[in-house]
Protein backbone atom coordinates (compact mmCIF):
# COMPACT_ATOMS: atom_id res chain seq x y z
CA UNK A 1 0.00 0.00 0.00
CA UNK A 2 1.30 3.28 -0.98
CA UNK A 3 2.29 5.91 1.50
CA UNK A 4 2.25 9.34 -0.21
CA UNK A 5 -0.92 10.85 -0.44
CA UNK A 6 -1.62 11.20 -3.97
CA UNK A 7 -0.32 7.76 -4.92
CA UNK A 8 -3.05 6.66 -1.85
CA UNK A 9 -5.34 9.24 -3.85
CA UNK A 10 -4.79 7.36 -7.26
CA UNK A 11 -4.93 4.06 -6.18
CA UNK A 12 -8.36 5.06 -4.82
CA UNK A 13 -9.40 6.69 -8.41
CA UNK A 14 -7.72 3.46 -9.92
CA UNK A 15 -10.17 1.32 -8.40
CA UNK A 16 -13.39 2.75 -9.20
CA UNK A 17 -12.56 3.29 -12.71
CA UNK A 18 -12.04 -0.31 -12.81
CA UNK A 19 -15.33 -0.93 -11.73
CA UNK A 20 -16.95 1.19 -13.64
CA UNK A 21 -14.94 0.12 -16.85
CA UNK A 22 -15.85 -3.44 -16.01
CA UNK A 23 -19.43 -2.70 -15.47
CA UNK A 24 -19.37 -1.27 -18.38
CA UNK A 25 -18.15 -3.95 -20.21
CA UNK A 26 -20.62 -6.48 -19.32
CA UNK A 27 -23.53 -4.25 -20.03
CA UNK A 28 -22.18 -4.36 -23.53
CA UNK A 29 -21.20 -8.02 -23.96
CA UNK A 30 -24.95 -9.15 -22.29
CA UNK A 31 -26.67 -7.12 -24.82
CA UNK A 32 -24.47 -8.46 -27.36
CA UNK A 33 -25.13 -11.90 -25.79
CA UNK A 34 -29.18 -11.57 -25.55
CA UNK A 35 -29.21 -10.36 -29.22
CA UNK A 36 -27.07 -13.75 -30.60
CA UNK A 37 -29.33 -15.97 -29.05
CA UNK A 38 -32.21 -14.55 -29.71
CA UNK A 39 -31.07 -14.84 -33.16
CA UNK A 40 -30.27 -18.43 -33.23
CA UNK A 41 -33.20 -19.05 -31.38
CA UNK A 42 -35.14 -17.05 -34.37
CA UNK A 43 -37.38 -14.99 -31.57
CA UNK A 44 -40.04 -12.88 -32.73
CA UNK A 45 -38.19 -9.66 -30.37
CA UNK A 46 -34.37 -10.35 -31.94
CA UNK A 47 -34.60 -7.06 -34.24
CA UNK A 48 -35.64 -5.16 -30.78
CA UNK A 49 -32.58 -6.97 -29.62
CA UNK A 50 -30.51 -6.00 -32.21
CA UNK A 51 -31.20 -1.97 -31.78
CA UNK A 52 -30.41 -2.49 -27.86
CA UNK A 53 -26.65 -3.77 -28.87
CA UNK A 54 -26.04 -1.72 -31.19
CA UNK A 55 -27.02 1.16 -28.60
CA UNK A 56 -24.76 -0.45 -26.47
CA UNK A 57 -22.02 -0.94 -28.46
CA UNK A 58 -22.00 3.27 -29.62
CA UNK A 59 -22.71 4.07 -25.88
CA UNK A 60 -19.41 2.21 -25.02
CA UNK A 61 -17.34 3.48 -27.42
CA UNK A 62 -18.29 7.01 -26.50
CA UNK A 63 -17.37 6.37 -22.96
CA UNK A 64 -13.78 4.90 -24.21
CA UNK A 65 -14.68 1.46 -23.15
CA UNK A 66 -14.05 0.25 -26.54
CA UNK A 67 -12.28 2.06 -29.45
CA UNK A 68 -14.02 3.44 -32.74
CA UNK A 69 -12.60 0.86 -34.18
CA UNK A 70 -13.68 -2.46 -32.57
CA UNK A 71 -17.02 -0.64 -32.11
CA UNK A 72 -17.79 -0.53 -35.98
CA UNK A 73 -16.65 -3.94 -36.31
CA UNK A 74 -19.06 -5.41 -33.82
CA UNK A 75 -21.84 -3.38 -35.25
CA UNK A 76 -20.83 -4.68 -38.87
CA UNK A 77 -21.17 -8.47 -37.52
CA UNK A 78 -24.32 -7.92 -35.51
CA UNK A 79 -25.80 -6.53 -39.13
CA UNK A 80 -25.07 -9.34 -41.12
CA UNK A 81 -26.23 -11.43 -38.20
CA UNK A 82 -29.27 -9.96 -38.55
CA UNK A 83 -29.77 -10.26 -41.92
Amino acid sequence: MPQIKSAIKRVRTAAKNNERNSAGLSQLRSAEKKFRVAQAAGEQNASDLHKEAIRAIDKAASKGFISKNKASRDKSRLAKLAK
